[in-house]
């Protein structure tokens, strides 16, 4: 019975797999095809990923995302990597509060998240743009960054750091000789999630960016209501080839960092 039920789960895991990435794959392999139609395969070409680049919207969407992704993921690792730093001096009545606030813009649905700031940036008059995407971003990147350096935190403890202050350390050189040192590989891992996060986001950018600060996912979207061609399957497989290296270097750098607790 045992041995059933093992095999049942096996088997349903590996279906639900091939449910999930069977799509992703068929997209991938239809970005290497020679005809424009996606169900007739016509032969192995690398063209239109020649004639994406050579396309000037898609490199100015592609500069978008950079640019903001970079920008936004930088704020809110120095905001949410302060912001754990603080709440681990909290009392636990309120730390389980401001954790219980931090998860609350990762459970609520993006959609509710997206309208909710488009409200607030009109009831303050601000010009949806780039800064609007930004502002965005951080917004929903930060408790990531916070989860994960919370995390470290919580793993490395306090005796390192009274061990510091014992030798005579100020808070500020234990913090820049100490604490930083030990939290590093979860700052660049929380970076990359929230560079990830950025890169990714349809729904919320939807709602608050301008006309001039289209993003990549953005622009895939525009691509797909005028028909699908193999340039959208060449750009996708591109951002998905992006993220999924994105993600293996922060789970390494996560990895890394539950190795590392020295004491």
């Amino acid at each position: 019975m045992k041995t059933w039920r093992r095999h049942t789960l096996t088997g349903y895991s590996w279906l639900m797999l091939v449910f999930l990435y069977l799509p992703i794959a068929i997209l991938m392999i239809y970005s290497f095809n020679d005809s424009r139609i996606n169900a007739v395969w016509s032969g192995f070409t690398w063209k239109w990923y020649l004639s994406l680049f050579d396309n000037r919207q898609v490199m100015q969407a592609l500069g978008n995302s950079l640019s903001i992704g970079i920008i936004s993921s930088v704020l809110a690792t120095v905001l949410g990597t302060a912001a754990s730093l603080a709440v681990k001096h909290y009392s636990a009545r309120w730390r389980t509060v401001v954790n219980g606030l931090v998860y609350l813009p990762i459970v609520i649905p993006e959609i509710m998240m997206g309208l909710a700031l488009l409200v607030l940036f009109s009831q303050i008059h601000m010009e949806l743009g780039k800064a609007t995407l930004i502002m965005a971003h951080v917004t929903f990147s930060m408790p990531y960054v916070m989860v994960i350096i919370s995390a470290r935190l919580a793993d490395m403890g306090k005796e390192l750091e009274e061990a510091a202050q014992d030798l005579g350390a100020t808070p500020w050189e234990t913090l820049r000789y100490v604490t930083l040192p030990l939290i590093m590989p979860g700052v660049v891992a929380g970076f990359l999630m929230s560079f990830t996060l950025s890169l990714d986001d349809f729904i919320i950018s939807f709602f608050v960016a301008g006309p001039n600060s289209t993003t990549l996912p953005l622009y895939i979207y525009g691509l797909v209501k005028r028909g699908v061609s193999p340039e959208v399957n060449a750009l996708s497989t591109l951002l998905i080839a992006s993220t999924v290296l994105l993600v293996v270097v922060a789970e390494l750098f996560r990895r890394k960092d539950s190795k590392t607790i020295t004491y």
